[in-house]
């Protein structure tokens, strides 16, 4: 975004501009940048030996495979139990009345409350020690979800599989976060994120092929399930504790040079990270004084509810346009596919265009229209299905956007450590109200009731977008028209974060 300067002198546009970059702080002008994404910045020095397009390269093979293979089984390992109760994990254990859906809420309880205290784990414990045990943990209470004999023992395996993947998704937008520049931030958290996406198609045909061991050594289809998604998680958290990548301080894969270029280059764009001080209870609250945090939650919170109320509910809503259990599974496949080719679509464009506000909204009236569709039309399966392709494409392609968008936004380690996990934590207390959205005794008039409550959380989401760009847009031009030098030092730029008067919030 363009920001106009208030008219002076050229000679002291040029000064001002000398006296921002000697701070380290990226330029305003981000979104009309004089060179290519990757053109080697003259102001930090990238080693001879290579070029920044190829270290981003190394960053991206090393970074962003390992966090979206991990998140791609923590998602699979949440929402299986949609594919489990196709083939009967409801009759077996006897679920009545809503508690299918309270085993489902029960999962985000933990989720939720130890968001925050697992990302300053993470940053205490580094982030391979951290996310690979919470990765094996999950595995191990998957595999004890397919051994469950009724519904108490449900229960207790869903809120520890809440307990141990509550550091998975915020841990990892975090890690992510602190490896990119703002610029060039949105296609790799769509590629991670879109591993939601590939999630649900490879979990529909996962779960096609698993539900025929029906009955194999005594268990049931449905059991199956659980056992095996759950043990090829646990295996590969082993390996991973070997891979998963450290913050770009302790990463000893690149050489000393690469390292300091990849920190000064970031620390340009952000401010400085304060990587070398914990984290503590005073850092907590002080992020809590700034009225955008609360605004980044909801803009989160109100695309979880239809997000998840389709994750856990989609087979059902396909089982009764007339499919088998099996059919239903491999049509579940599609809608997920899309959304992942989808989201990557509008992150291209969104980095193209350094621009993030524009690509929350687009892809949340897609959305809406999806809804709409289902709710009006009850007579035309093809294109009820066809709505479902719109859902998926809009909510999950605009999810990564905010935040990112949001994540980027924050300065520092520590900003960036509780906001992101506040953003998620708070967010996904949509969760708890999307699993009863979708009611079972809802097929009778359609699903109206959840159609209806997802859409209005839609709009919630899109009205505090609309309010998260018109703040970030106000702070940047009063920060243009304050004086440049209001005596801060160093430390305190760098405790202040994106708060600095130096900082400019991308659009």
């Amino acid at each position: 975004m363009r920001v106009e300067k208030s008219s002076s002198p050229d000679s002291e546009q040029e000064q001002q501009q000398q006296q921002q970059y000697a701070t380290n702080y990226y330029d305003p002008d981000i979104a009309h940048p004089a060179t290519g994404e990757y053109d080697d910045d003259p102001h930090v020095e990238c080693p001879p030996h290579t070029t920044q397009r190829k270290l981003v390269a190394k960053i991206d093979f090393r970074v962003i495979p390992v966090l979206s293979i991990l998140y791609l089984l923590a998602f699979l390992d949440r929402t299986n139990i949609a594919n489990a109760s196709i083939f009967g994990l409801r009759e077996e254990l006897n679920l009545q009345n809503t508690q299918y859906n309270t085993a489902l809420t029960i999962f985000f309880i933990p989720y939720i409350v130890f968001e925050i205290p697992s990302n300053i784990l993470l940053k205490k414990l580094k982030p391979h020690v951290w996310l690979s045990a919470c990765m094996f943990a999950f595995g191990v209470v998957t595999i004890c979800q397919g051994l469950v004999q009724d519904y108490s023992g449900l229960l207790a395996t869903r809120f520890f599989l809440g307990l141990a993947e509550t550091g998975m998704f915020p841990g990892s937008f975090y890690l992510i976060g602190m490896w990119y520049k703002r610029s060039e931030a949105q296609r790799r958290y769509s590629f991670f994120f879109g591993s939601t996406s590939l999630a649900g198609a490879f979990g529909g045909l996962l779960a096609s092929a698993i539900g025929k061991m029906e009955n194999v050594r005594g268990y049931r289809g449905w059991r199956w399930i659980f056992i095996l998604e759950g043990l090829l998680t646990a295996v590969v958290a082993i390996a991973f504790y070997f891979i998963i990548p450290d913050f770009p301080e302790n990463a000893e894969w690149l050489s000393d040079d690469e390292r300091t270029y990849v920190q000064n280059r970031l620390r340009k764009d952000q401010g400085r990270s304060a990587a070398e001080r914990s984290i503590g209870v005073k850092d907590v609250i002080n992020v809590f004084r700034d009225y955008k945090i609360f605004v980044g939650g909801f803009m989160y919170f109100g695309l979880i509810v239809p997000a998840y109320g389709y994750a856990f509910f989609a087979p059902g809503i396909i089982q009764t346009y007339g499919y088998s259990p099996i059919g239903t599974q491999l049509h579940s496949v599609p809608p997920w596919a899309a959304s992942f080719t989808f989201a990557m679509i509008v992150a291209y464009f969104s980095d193209k265009f350094k621009h993030r506000f524009a690509f929350t909204l687009l892809p949340i009236c897609l959305a809406i229209a999806g809804f709409g569709i289902l709710i009006t039309v009850h007579d035309n399966t093809r294109l009820q299905y066809a709505a479902l392709f719109f859902v998926t494409m809009g909510v999950y392609s605009a999810m990564p956007v905010i935040v990112c968008w949001f994540t980027m936004n924050l300065g520092g380690h520590h900003r960036r450590a509780v906001g992101t996990a506040w953003q998620i934590g708070f967010g996904n207390i949509g969760g708890i109200i999307a699993t009863y959205s979708f009611l079972p005794g809802d097929k009778l008039n359609f699903f109206h009731t959840g159609y209806s409550i997802c859409i209005s959380f839609i709009c919630l989401s899109a009205a505090s977008c609309i309010l998260y760009a018109a703040s970030i847009l106000w702070q940047n031009r009063m920060r243009d028209k304050a004086p440049r030098d209001l005596g801060l030092t160093e430390y305190e730029k760098t405790e202040k974060g994106d708060l600095s008067p130096d900082y400019r919030y991308l659009l």
